[in-house]
């Protein structure tokens, strides 16, 4: 399951796009809100030995990944009124436009396992229902049936970027740590799943004690600490941060010092370094370690504890936790440490930008780098919620007894998180979209912790 490497033949020119840009339907978006758009997605056309199967399961996936998106409302099945739709004929738009149905996107593919090589081919093409065009179309064809489930997820994301202008999400992965209800709280296996909880399989089958993975943004690499047995002293443990390569099994430890504490390590934009927390006699501050050189720098130099780095898209700027004024707070500073203008006046080298009685944690700048999402503690419950990098328009979008651990989607607009429910439930990965709404449960086999969203996992094109 780990070699997810895709070889596809994508033709879109092909079918053609008979819309031109300036006219192609798009999801409304009012401010960070959207009008969610009704789109049909009838079951796939099939051909060939087992392509229908195929097509329905298909079919279902693609339904549920645009369902899970605050973007799209789905039009119910037994709603439609044209039912015999052929992929290479037209379809009746006004059958789409009556009331009950009222669909303004509608997606008809079709499905072909070639009978000589096995090979499989999806097509599919988005119509505009109220503009009576087709919009878009494409094709892919992968070498065996057996990985039709990337496809959906592939044509989800291209009718996703399609209708509202930003890349994709859904054809990605989820590292998270997974944990038994009642077993030991430093007890956990670290674990991947696709973004809708399909394919769940555990890694690293010799680690127990796994905390804080986070996931490269460029490749299929991750961050992890991990609590072993101490060989200096017998009965205690030493944590260790490790890089870890899912698709080769390669695993190296990156930091462990001899008189430190490393952990809360996070990849730069380009995979290239990495920013960790160093704690030293009771204090803590900000290093960033460059991978291949193993050359590191020292980023903040404050009696204060400095913590849960996280880089801007761009890698120049970075935001963190730090105490230095009254209880944990969002502080941003450059990436190279220099005096920078802060957002409410003055210069320093680190900027506060929250300014409130809660306690922030877990900060993490979103791929758009746009919004900072954070963990906040305060009025006896944890939250979610997002603040502008120059520390205006904070919002808090759950409201939920224990929410931490934000993630971005790789669009940078969803954010999965840990939530524990109420005292004594076990904790469990829910989903918020960037408008507050749209507040889902990730299904996991057990209770889990710690999410961190992958990036958009490659394809690999073939000779035609």
């Amino acid at each position: 399951m780990r070699q997810l490497k895709l070889l596809v033949i994508a033709l879109a020119a092909m079918m053609g796009m008979a819309a031109p840009a300036a006219a192609q339907l798009r999801v409304t978006v009012v401010g960070e809100e959207y009008v969610p758009m009704r789109i049909a997605v009838p079951d796939f056309n099939a051909s060939g030995n087992g392509a229908a199967e195929i097509a329905t399961q298909l079919s279902e996936v693609l339904r549920n990944d645009l369902a899970s998106s605050a973007v799209f409302q789905l039009v119910d099945k037994a709603a439609f009124i044209e039912r015999d739709l052929s992929f290479d004929m037209a379809p009746r738009y006004p059958d789409w436009q009556v009331a009950g149905v009222t669909a303004q996107a509608l997606v008809v593919g079709n499905v072909i396992v070639n009978p000589v090589n096995n090979n499989m081919t999806v097509q599919f093409r988005l119509y505009d229902v109220y503009g009576s065009v087709q919009q878009f179309a494409r094709q892919y064809t992968v070498a065996t049936p057996l990985n039709w489930r990337r496809l959906a997820h592939r044509v989800a994301d291209d009718i996703f970027s399609q209708l509202t202008g930003d890349g994709g999400y859904f054809d990605s992965r989820m590292v998270f740590v997974s944990k038994t209800p009642g077993e030991d709280p430093l007890r956990g296996r670290l674990a991947i799943m696709d973004q809708d909880g399909a394919n769940a399989e555990f890694l690293l089958a010799g680690f127990t004690s796994v905390i804080n993975p986070r996931f490269s943004p460029t490749d299929q690499r991750i961050l992890y600490g991990a609590y072993i047995p101490d060989p200096k002293y017998p009965g205690a443990t030493l944590l260790r941060t490790y890089l870890y390569d899912i698709e080769t099994g390669r695993q190296e430890v990156l930091a462990e010092g001899p008189n430190s504490l490393d952990y809360s390590a996070r990849f730069s934009p380009d995979g290239r370094s990495i920013a960790l927390s160093r704690a030293v006699g009771g204090n803590s501050d900000i290093y960033v370690i460059e991978l291949a050189r193993r050359t590191q720098r020292r980023l903040t130099n404050d009696a204060s504890i400095d913590t849960s780095p996280s880089f801007s898209p761009d890698g120049k700027m970075m935001v963190f936790v730090s105490d230095r004024g009254l209880g944990p707070q969002l502080y941003i500073m450059r990436e190279d440490g220099a005096q920078m203008n802060c957002p409410k006046g003055g210069r320093e080298t680190a900027c506060r930008i929250t300014f409130d009685s809660g306690r922030f944690t877990d900060p993490v700048w979103s791929p758009r780098g746009d919004w900072i999402a954070f963990s906040r503690q305060g009025d006896g419950k944890f939250s979610i919620g997002v603040i502008r990098t120059d520390g205006s328009g904070m919002r808090i979008l759950t409201d939920g007894y224990q929410d931490e651990s934000p993630t971005w989607s790789p669009n940078g607009r969803v954010i999965a998180f840990e939530r524990t429910a109420s005292r004594g439930a076990g904790p469990k990965l829910w989903s918020v979209d960037l408008t507050g709404r749209n507040v889902r449960r990730m299904p996991t086999p057990r209770d889990a912790t710690n999410p961190t969203w992958g990036p958009l996992l490659k394809v690999e094109a073939a000779q035609q």
